[in-house]
């Protein structure tokens, strides 16, 4: 198995060629993690991917499975609980299953989906519930000579929690303010119900922000005796349960979780109390939710404006689109151009280097033929970049023999075994003389169907490993035999009389 060589690696499947085949596979070993699924063979992928179109075959699964591994998103592992005969151990089968890698990017993959599908909002239960908690703490400051830790240590995570998720939302509602005001521009009746809503919405959290926010800081105030004993207690409570192997040992781990606990409590403190010269967070918050309602009004003001006749840029162009269409001769319209655009018919800008015509300055830009403009200078406003372009090898005609060759060899697999599921019963000594296609197709059926036996008399049906055929072998007398003949020799054994049925047939 290979092994990422980078952590970048991993993310290689998402913006692959076939990403996404990649994806529905990843999906499917994703499913089976939440399922307590350990591992999954080639054909269970199969059967759960949920593809956009019709299944693939088998050996597309198998080749993305194994690049899969070798980006480092899977691990692989021999598949021996199948194994029956001595070719199915020679042949490659391997189970799958999530590395810690491609379980790493399945959950940031997920983490960054409802990060984007997230609506964020203003919290007023989480000030409410921010306050009780810190009453909470300062009635077990005041209770008992010690406080409880286990309480205060359940206390002050809900705490934490409940900030966190306060702070988090705030900032990211806040930042979407004014995208969200410049998406709703462009019809006044849905501005003007946006403008209703938002304004309710910023007043009723101003409010409670303004009527929570003194409470709570009186609380901090009040828990500074005492909450750095606190603090203490549950750093000694947490480092209990820290791993051993540790250089610094318990008193290490005590220090570090009590450093962190103080950063969380100087964090919830300057959100509520200024310090130093900065004011508190939840002034600077205020501030910035009242500032979205100016925002909002500017934004119906402009499009009273557009109501009234006042031209803009759009207008513009469509009035000038107008009078070009007045225009009675080019000439006019030449003029237009250049009073308009200060643009000239001279043709001397250079776009094509390597253009064979040479056009005088005074051609016409309706007469001259059409340039072609790389989008780079429309992007960059310049044609090429900067420094000697990169050479790059042209690997067309290698990949066209590849394909031609993959293409060659599943075409005679699958003429090979039309060749043999005929679903009628045939002697092996009817057979005659078979290519090297079909005779190891024939193989690989004989494989496994007599590792099924359990007595050399018995007869046997089950399906091929990768689902497609039926097969079903009677033997006849021992003293029966048969003989195939094969470009690399003649296969001679027992006589049996051999079913090969496609699948879906069989059913």
């Amino acid at each position: 198995m290979k092994v990422a060589s980078h952590a970048a690696d991993l993310f290689r499947h998402v913006s692959a060629d076939k990403a996404a085949f990649y994806r529905c596979i990843m999906d499917v070993f994703a499913a089976a993690k939440r399922q307590y699924r350990l591992q999954l063979r080639p054909d269970d992928v199969l059967g759960e991917a949920e593809w956009p179109g019709p299944p693939p075959p088998l050996e597309e699964v198998n080749a993305a499975l194994a690049q899969l591994t070798a980006w480092g998103n899977l691990e692989s592992h021999p598949d021996m609980a199948r194994v029956s005969s001595l070719d199915d151990y020679y042949r490659a089968r391997f189970l799958y299953r999530l590395s810690q890698g491609g379980e790493s990017v399945e959950s940031a993959l997920v983490t960054f989906v409802r990060t984007l599908q997230r609506r964020a909002e203003l919290q007023t239960v989480a000030l409410e519930d921010i306050a009780n908690r810190l009453q909470a703490l300062r009635t077990l400051a005041q209770d008992a000579t010690e406080p409880d830790a286990a309480k205060v240590h359940e206390t002050l995570r809900d705490l934490v929690r409940v900030f966190e998720g306060l702070a988090e939302n705030a900032q990211a509602f806040m930042a979407g303010v004014a995208r969200s005001i410049e998406l709703q521009q462009a019809e006044a009746t849905v501005v003007a119900s946006y403008k209703r809503r938002l304004i309710d919405y910023l007043e009723r959290f101003i409010g409670d922000l303004v009527r929570r926010s003194d409470t709570i800081a009186r609380l901090i105030v009040a828990l500074e005796p005492a909450i750095d004993t606190m603090l203490a207690q549950v750093a000694e409570r947490e480092a209990r349960d820290a791993a051993p192997g540790n250089a610094q040992g318990e008193a290490g781990a005590q220090q570090l979780y009590r450093q962190s606990w103080q950063e969380r409590w100087k964090g919830l403190r300057g959100w509520f109390l200024s310090t130093g010269h900065e004011p508190p967070q939840a002034e600077l918050l205020r501030a910035r939710a009242r500032s979205a309602i100016p925002q909002l009004l500017s934004a119906i003001a402009t499009i009273n404006e557009r109501r009234s006749g006042r031209s803009d840029r759009s207008s513009d162009f469509r009035m000038l689109a107008q009078w070009f269409a007045d225009c009675e001769s080019d000439g006019d319209a030449h003029r237009l151009a250049r009073a308009a655009f200060a643009l000239h018919p001279a043709r001397h800008f250079s776009l094509n280097a390597d253009a064979d015509i040479d056009l005088p300055a005074s051609t016409s830009w309706a007469d001259a033929p059409p340039l072609r403009i790389h989008p780079r200078l429309r992007e960059y406003g310049e044609a090429a970049p900067r420094g000697p372009l990169p050479r790059v090898r042209d690997r067309s005609k290698e990949r066209a023999d590849l394909a031609q060759e993959l293409a060659e060899q599943a075409q005679q697999l699958e003429a090979a075994r039309r060749s043999l599921a005929t679903g009628r019963p045939v002697k092996l000594s009817d057979l005659g003389k078979l290519d090297v296609h079909a005779f190891e197709v024939l193989l690989g059926l004989l494989g496994e169907t007599l590792g099924e036996q359990s007595r050399p008399d018995d007869a046997v049906a089950r399906q091929t490993g990768d689902g497609l055929l039926h097969v079903r072998l009677e033997p006849l007398g021992a003293e029966s035999r048969a003989e195939i003949a094969t470009p690399r020799g003649v296969f001679a054994g027992r006589d049996h009389v051999i079913t090969v049925t496609p699948v879906r047939e069989a059913r």
